[in-house]
C-alpha cells in the first residue's frame, strides 16, 4: 500500500490546486513552486510511489501520461519545445513518493540539468 501523500489529498480534492486537465486515469495541475514559467505536474489516480515501482500491467497507464504531456503541451502554446522530467527515489531528487512527470517549459531550459 502506498503511503498518504500531498497528491492523494489533491487526487480526493482535500487540498486545493490548480487543475490543468483531470479524466478517469491522471490530473494535471500547476506546481507551487515552478522552475519554469510553465510547471505542470501530471500523477496517476493509480497510488504508483516511484517509476521503479511501476509494473507490466501500468504499461497503457503511462503511455496514457505521456500523450497527456504531450496534450497539456499544446493546450499550453509550448510549441518551441518542452521538458518532461521524472524524478526516481531520494537519489534521482524525488521528494514526493507518488509517481509524477514535471512537465517545464515557457523558457530556453538548460542542458545538464543539474
Amino acid at each position: 500500500m502506498s503511503e498518504d501523500t500531498i497528491f492523494s489529498k489533491i487526487i480526493r480534492k482535500e487540498i486545493p490546486a490548480d487543475i490543468v486537465y483531470e479524466d478517469d486515469l491522471c490530473l494535471a495541475f500547476r506546481d507551487i513552486s515552478p522552475q519554469a514559467p510553465t510547471h505542470i505536474l501530471v500523477i496517476p489516480k493509480k497510488p504508483i510511489p516511484k517509476l521503479s515501482d511501476a509494473v507490466v500491467e501500468d504499461k497503457q497507464l503511462l503511455g496514457h501520461m505521456l500523450l497527456t504531456v504531450k496534450e497539456i503541451a499544446d493546450a499550453e502554446g509550448l510549441s518551441n519545445g518542452y521538458r518532461v522530467v521524472i524524478n526516481t527515489g531520494q537519489d534521482g531528487g524525488q521528494t514526493v513518493f507518488h509517481l509524477h512527470m514535471h512537465l517545464l517549459g515557457g523558457r530556453s531550459l538548460a542542458w545538464p540539468p543539474g
